[in-house]
């Protein structure tokens, strides 16, 4: 048979190992209890010897072989727990020394070799947390460490605090003096260690040095209240405090055992990192305060003087960071993040000063530039190869620019310049980062078209400016246009007003809805250009129908209405034929389509519908009702708009129709290029 689907025979074979060590935890653990129900007189005195002698020493014993157990079999971490396990070892011995020895001379002696063994513990302790902080110590940064050691300084004060007034040695017996104040001073740098750790964690020291830190401060806690009475004079052997060895030991043992798992860096938001400093300048400041008036032992004046310090000096690189992060956040609200120029939220700050300081004597320039050509390009190389293609370009036109100017990237393929030049200047100027902004490649030519307003001779305030500079720059945009696509549309718009003039101003009308309707979408560079040009010619394809079905008086009939559905995809046809309209013919192809999915030629609904086919079919409709036809007289621009609310959701797409309904209040017309008058 072989094994269960659930337990492999690898998982198997590891519950034995796994078995006997958590066996071998709950039996010291056991062991541990037996003998604090000792020390708390639940056994009697009969079993003191063996409570006090074998079974105390068993379990410091124990712990030691935990850590050199660990120190074998874990290579990268061998000698930190084989000075564990030294330091332990050594703290035992002093206790077997002390108890065997010194606990029968009447009045015990010090210093002692018990006292060497004791405090050989600590360095031994010292350089095992130095060698496991290494990980966590690489991972930390500036301010962790600053906090680990206010922590530790903060620590060592409290302990001051606690141990010294407990001692009253003679200052003439030196050795003993040492001896006597070695033991707080090296408990309290053994707790500023493990705060230290903690604090360089972020104060999250995870399960393994957290056992750590509880099982030294175990240690000395113990310690300390050994000493505190000892001096006075109250302590007895067996009682409570001695459970606190044993355990301290333990502890540390089982975080030798637990896995070393990977330090993770402590979030900037935690709290934890704000609140501990604080509560520990606080501390010190209060300890400073009683140590002046005489409340608490000098000793401990002087690390607190040190936490107060160290806190402050935190704050100031607190205050200093924070500054430079608001800096930061700052200049990246107002830099592009591909190009690295201004943005547009710059130039709108920047531009306030500018027409609040210039003068005739003292002229500021804005040119907007918009590329040609680019929606090519990407659509040609992909997203990618179009963003290289917009870093370089903005390289180019701020190098341009130089110092006695800014450049600005508005967005998609729009940028800025503000400068202080007067007219003959800017001309110069303008045709410089024109020429700035160009790329051409064997398959492909990315040029650019601008529009400049002289401040204040132009314009006098910050919107007036944008706008004027829109203006001209799409003006120039349409004397760019390549002269293929221009001919094409000039000669379509003549056929157009040759055959019917009052649907050319009817296109036009269209047109400059869309417009403003495409600005308030986000819409911009060639998109909003070619929507421009959709507007003027979606209804090109009817010049296809007969004059007799256009303007006939009466509804038409199944076979008419057949007759007109068909004039988009006429008009695609008629605009593919020009290369350069051929993003055109697509968006007139579907201006009649219907957001439920009932118009046509294709039947789209919803998104499927381009968004400039949309917006076409929602002015179109408008500059519909509210002039004349043969069937109706025109409407109000009331009535026309609430007609259009009536039919969003079926006929329109809502958003547009809201939008529009928005715009058309309040809209300027916008000249749509300056190309002759067909």
């Amino acid at each position: 048979m072989g094994w269960p689907p659930v337990l492999s025979p690898a998982t198997m074979q590891t519950l034995p190992r796994l078995d006997k060590r958590k066996a071998t935890i709950g039996l010291v653990g056991f062991a541990w209890g037996l003998f604090a129900l000792h020390t708390l007189g639940l056994f009697g005195d009969f079993a003191a010897p063996l409570f006090d002698d074998w079974l105390y020493v068993t379990l410091l014993a124990a712990a030691a072989v935990a850590c050199l157990w660990r120190a074998v079999t874990a290579p990268a971490e061998r000698l930190a727990w084989s000075l564990m396990s030294a330091a332990i070892v050594s703290w035992t011995l002093g206790d077997v020394y002390w108890s065997t020895d010194l606990a029968t001379l009447a009045g015990g002696g010090t210093p002692s070799i018990a006292d060497s063994l004791y405090l050989s513990f600590y360095p031994l302790a010292y350089a095992t947390l130095v060698l496991l902080i290494r990980n966590q110590a690489g991972l930390a940064s500036r301010d962790l460490w600053v906090d680990g050691i206010i922590g530790a300084s903060c620590a060592t004060a409290i302990a001051f605090v606690i141990a010294f007034p407990a001692f009253e040695v003679s200052a003439d017996d030196t050795a003993e003096l040492a001896i006597t104040l070695a033991y707080p001073v090296l408990d309290a740098v053994l707790l500023g260690f493990v705060i230290l750790v903690f604090g360089l964690s972020g104060w999250r020291p995870g399960r393994r040095w957290t056992l750590i830190g509880v099982g030294l401060t175990a240690m000395a806690i113990s310690d300390g209240i050994y000493l505190v009475e000892t001096a006075r004079g109250t302590y007895a052997t067996g009682g409570i405090l001695d459970a606190g060895w044993p355990a301290a030991a333990l502890l540390v043992a089982l975080a030798a055992w637990q896995p070393v798992g990977s330090p993770s860096a402590p979030r900037d938001s935690d709290r934890r990192l704000v609140l501990v400093p604080f509560v520990c300048g606080l501390i010190a400041l209060v300890l400073v305060t009683l140590a002046v008036f005489g409340g608490v032992p000098q000793a401990a004046a002087l690390p607190a003087l040190l936490t107060l310090l160290l806190v402050t000096g935190r704050m100031a690189i607190a205050f200093v960071e924070g500054q430079h992060a608001m800096d930061e956040n700052r200049r990246e609200a107002l830099t592009d993040g591909l190009t690295g120029l201004a943005n547009r939220r710059a130039l709108l700050a920047d531009l306030e000063r500018a027409v609040a300081r210039a003068t005739m004597d003292d002229p500021r320039v804005c040119i907007v530039l918009d590329l040609d050509g680019f929606k090519a390009y990407n659509d040609a190389f992909g997203h990618p190869a179009g963003d290289k293609l917009l870093s370089r370009l903005g390289q180019r036109l701020e190098d341009v620019v130089g110092v006695q100017g800014k450049a600005y990237r508005l967005g998609g393929d729009e940028f800025c310049v503000l400068a202080r030049r007067d007219a003959v200047d800017a001309r110069r100027l303008a045709d410089a980062v024109r020429a700035s902004l160009t790329e051409t490649g064997e398959a492909f030519a990315v040029t650019s078209s601008a529009g400049m307003v002289a401040i204040p001779a132009d314009a006098a305030a910050p919107a007036e400016v944008l706008q004027v500079a829109d203006r001209r720059m799409y003006a120039d945009k349409g004397r760019r246009s390549s002269s293929a696509g221009h001919q094409s549309r000039a000669v379509l718009l003549r056929i157009l007003r040759e055959r019917e003039p009052a649907m050319h101003a009817h296109l036009v009308g269209v047109a400059e809805l869309a417009l403003a309707v495409a600005r308030e979408l986000g819409m911009a560079g060639e998109e909003l250009d070619e929507l421009a040009r959709a507007a003027e010619l979606h209804d090109i394809g009817k010049i296809a129908i007969p004059e007799e079905i256009l303007r006939k008086p009466g509804p038409l009939d199944p076979e008419e209405w057949a007759f007109v559905r068909r004039h988009t995809v006429i008009g695609e046809r008629i605009l593919g034929a020009a290369p350069a309209l051929r993003p055109v013919a697509r968006l007139v192809r579907s201006t009649h389509e219907r957001w439920d999915g009932g118009g046509y030629p294709d039947g789209l609904s919803g998104d499927d519908i381009p968004l400039g086919s949309r917006i076409v079919a929602v002015c179109d409709a408008y500059e519909a009702m509210v002039n004349d036809r043969p069937y109706r007289p025109a409407l109000s621009p009331e009535l026309a708009v609430e007609e259009l609310f009536t039919n969003a959701g079926t006929q329109f797409d809502p958003k547009v129709v809201q939008v529009f309904s928005a715009a058309v209040g309040e809209r300027v017309p916008e000249p749509l290029t300056t190309y002759p008058a067909a």
